[in-house]
């Protein structure tokens, strides 16, 4: 897309031929998801077919998918990785109430939809979800060029920026012919894409916009400004560099554009750091010495991004960690224990809490990556010392107690660590501090540790509870047996009486699956 320029509201993109016209196509697929309608316009032979099948190839992951234009069938129906597709051609439709007999208006929120000549389709395409594409011959190419102008709604805006810049991006970068195959999202608004060149070198393509904001929930500020996720890419790229200036294997950054929210970094390959689903615990117990390391360091709490422009480390503060046990009471009570909770039971567990909260509040804080488990830790044999842990995902990293992120290991939300491997963690943890800092006690670590993994468990239940409720995300709720395992676990501390009591009074359930 690097020839666009923006013409009435619309990008016009110049393609010099037909693998010109079939890279946008792969480029649109990668940012197409359900409810999307695709209209495509153009004269006969402008290319609607050739772009339509060029979609359709990325989505189905299929090169060789045949995919004809459906001119005397109208809508031809495909089942992908990425979702139910529709591929209509209604050349022969001749009433906008044609549409009712050949179902293609059923179900267009939960397909994406591909349709050449829309304008027979009337008004019976939602204009809110739809990208209109128009194909035209290039008249400084007109054997082989076409001109193809997007344009759409408010919410394809700034998805057609976002599609614009990492074309560039990647152009610029020299993998302008690098396949790109969609890898996934996360929970979060961010994407990722890996671009493989035909040497087999491989790269990755994060693509993260500005985080918008959500409603004001408390004090005039949505939960991710009072939870401190990360707004844009710079906490990425700040945390980055500064992981890599102390020898940990964060991966590269290769080009950016951070205006428009996207990376080009080092793809640190697949290597995890289970077997079969298990933990390997020599990796696991690698991750727990890399904590002692980064934690023996006195570490600076603002990290530059880029010239004249700094990343200020937020602090895991009283505020965030409120808030995120409070997920617990609002979404995991009601709709997974069948619980409504009166506001005299809920404020007194906010007070338990902020008892518990002072203590480890109390400690020297040190940076938190915040999700320092199996999904975000990658084994890269061929390094050496700690550089063996590839790091990812850490662009949420505040200043908080040491004790949470080997709380994240040691209790991983996406793998059953057995207890016995949890305290193997914690002694290898414990050893390798005392052995740079003879004043470090294990005892007030592991109380810390109890309190912090009893509040991020509490936190994810909720989580995960919101994911299925309001997200639509059900398959997050398998990980809740274990979650709600290692929070019974930290319950068994000494220091979590109260708050024990209050969970068997308030919330049983939690233990009837024990």
């Amino acid at each position: 897309m690097s020839d666009d320029t923006l013409r009435a509201g619309a990008h016009l993109i110049a393609l010099a031929d037909e693998a010109a016209t079939e890279r946008l196509g792969r480029d649109l697929a990668a940012i197409l998801k359900p409810g999307d309608i695709v209209a495509l316009s153009g004269h006969l032979g402008a290319g609607k077919s050739l772009l339509a099948r060029a979609i359709l190839r990325e989505l189905a992951d299929d090169t060789a998918l045949e995919a004809p234009s459906p001119t005397f069938t109208l809508v031809q129906s495909y089942d992908t990785p990425r979702g139910t597709v529709l591929h209509a051609d209604l050349y022969r439709v001749r009433s906008p109430d044609e549409l009712d007999d050949i179902g293609l208006i059923e179900d267009l929120d939960r397909v994406v939809t591909l349709v050449e000549w829309p304008d027979r389709a009337g008004t019976r395409l939602p204009a809110g979800r739809r990208l209109d594409i128009v194909l035209d011959v290039d008249p400084d190419r007109p054997e082989t060029g076409r001109v193809a102008s997007l344009a759409g709604g408010v919410l394809w805006r700034s998805r057609l920026s976002v599609a614009v810049a990492a074309r560039e991006l990647i152009d610029s970068a020299g993998w302008e012919k690098a396949r790109r195959e969609f890898m996934l999202g996360d929970a979060s608004t961010r994407a990722y894409e890996r671009l493989t060149q035909d040497s087999g070198e491989t790269a990755i393509l994060m693509i993260s916009p500005a985080r918008p904001d959500g409603p004001a929930i408390r004090l005039g500020k949505p939960y991710s400004a009072i939870a401190h996720l990360a707004e844009s890419v710079d906490a990425f790229v700040a945390m980055d560099r500064g992981l890599r200036s102390l020898g940990y294997s964060a991966p590269e950054i290769l080009a950016q554009d951070l205006s428009a929210g996207l990376l080009l970094i080092e793809d640190l390959g697949d290597g995890g750091v289970l077997d079969d689903g298990n933990p390997i615990p020599e990796r696991y117990e690698a991750a727990a010495l890399l904590l002692a390391d980064l934690h023996r360091h006195t570490l600076p709490t603002i990290l530059p991004v880029a010239e004249g422009r700094d990343h200020v480390i937020p602090d895991y503060d009283r505020e965030a960690l409120t808030i995120e046990t409070e997920l617990v009471l609002e979404w995991y009570a009601p709709h997974i224990a069948g619980v409504t909770l009166p506001a005299v039971t809920k404020a007194e567990f906010g007070r338990i809490w902020d008892r518990l909260f002072d203590e480890v509040l109390d400690a020297p804080s040190t940076w938190t990556l915040r999700d320092f488990h199996s999904p975000n830790l990658i084994w890269l044999p061929e390094r050496e010392g700690h550089a063996r842990l590839g790091l990812i995902d850490f662009q949420d990293s505040l200043l908080g107690n040491p004790a949470y992120d080997l709380a994240s290991l040691g209790q991983d939300a996406r793998v059953d660590v057995p207890a016995a491997l949890e305290l193997r963690l914690l002694a290898a943890y414990g050893s390798a501090r005392r052995a740079t800092d003879e004043s470090f006690d294990l005892a007030a670590f592991a109380r810390a540790y109890a309190i912090l993994g009893a509040q991020r468990n509490t936190k994810i239940a909720g989580i995960f509870a919101r994911l299925d409720r309001r997200d639509g995300k059900p398959a997050y709720l398998k990980h809740l047996p274990r979650i709600e395992a290692y929070l019974r676990r930290n319950l068994e501390h000494p220091a979590l009486d109260e708050l024990k009591g209050w969970y068997q009074q308030y919330l049983p359930k939690l233990f009837e699956t024990a």
